[in-house]
């Protein structure tokens, strides 16, 4: 064989290698935003699930990524966005509430947020949805709500669709008592989120100091503590939410926990947590972001 021909199918070899390697990596790492499949418009449907832990039938709202259908082999960051009182799974979606479809796009275009599965849970308990009371996001008697939404529905959406494993790409939150509801259900299923949200949440819960994220928190492993990303934004004539946000941010700085407390104009409304969805969307990007550096 002549010298010449020897060095291409040297070349040949080694690019065939890369391009085997690239497309592993394709399939495990966090896509980058792709301006060309947004021309397709993104959508949300609602989907059922069989709970045995809250034994009936369940529901939960999603959004896939734009491309998700294009790129078989390709794995997504997962975001749950948890409603709050007398919500329904549909609620962050709707134009009249969320719109989180129209936050979602700007954010895949600029690229501050990688495509990602966006999951939208039934917070409710056994009681169902009412005016007169709040989801109870906790395992009490009305139903094992955290671990419904924490830990089996987490094992339901990685056997649907095609997710990133590693809970560094999961993340977590909410509004109102979805807020406070993102960050206990999150803090008792550290296994399976990295990356916790709230929007006008609360951090203390009647029910005690074990569903009640500003105590609890303080008693999770070190190896959870250094884990945790945390985002905290409320509105200024929010006053209760306010203050709490305020005691919990606290907390997180003592315990030297990453995060990020931001408080803006406004107050208890779909108007403002219209406008600040991007925000923490953003800090959820780059978080996982961050991951897929350090991986």
């Amino acid at each position: 064989m002549n010298y010449k021909l020897s060095k291409i199918l040297l070349i040949v070899s080694v690019l065939t290698l890369f391009g085997c390697q690239y497309s592993q990596s394709v399939a495990t790492t966090p896509p980058q935003s792709n301006a060309s499949v947004l021309a397709t418009p993104l959508t949300y449907k609602i989907e059922t699930y069989d709970s045995q832990v809250m034994g009936t039938s369940r529901t939960y709202g999603i959004s896939l990524p734009p491309g998700y259908e294009q790129n078989p082999q390709q794995r997504y960051p997962v975001i749950f966005l948890l409603h709050g009182g007398h919500g329904e799974p549909s609620d962050w979606f709707l134009e009249n509430k969320g719109q989180a479809l129209k936050t979602l796009r700007q954010l895949y275009t600029t690229g501050k947020l990688p495509p990602s599965i966006i999951i939208t849970p039934d917070g409710n308990d056994k009681r169902g949805s009412s005016p007169y009371w709040d989801p109870q996001y906790i395992d009490g008697p009305n139903g094992k709500v955290a671990t419904a939404i924490g830990n089996e529905l987490v094992k339901v959406i990685q056997s649907r669709y095609r997710t990133l494993s590693n809970p560094s790409f999961w993340a977590m939150g909410g509004l109102s008592s979805g807020g406070w509801g993102a960050l206990n259900v999150g803090l008792h299923n550290v296994n399976n989120f990295s990356i916790l949200f709230s929007h006008s949440g609360y951090f203390k819960d009647k029910s005690g100091a074990i569903n009640s994220p500003i105590t609890y928190i303080q008693h999770i492993s070190p190896e959870a503590k250094k884990r945790l990303q945390i985002y905290l934004d409320s509105g200024t004539s929010d006053i209760e939410e306010i203050n709490e946000a305020q005691d919990f941010n606290k907390v997180l700085e003592r315990l030297k926990i990453t995060h990020s407390f931001r408080q803006f104009p406004g107050s208890h409304t779909w108007q403002y947590w219209r406008e600040h969805l991007a925000d923490s969307l953003t800090f959820v990007g780059e978080q996982f972001r961050l991951s897929h550096i350090s991986r």
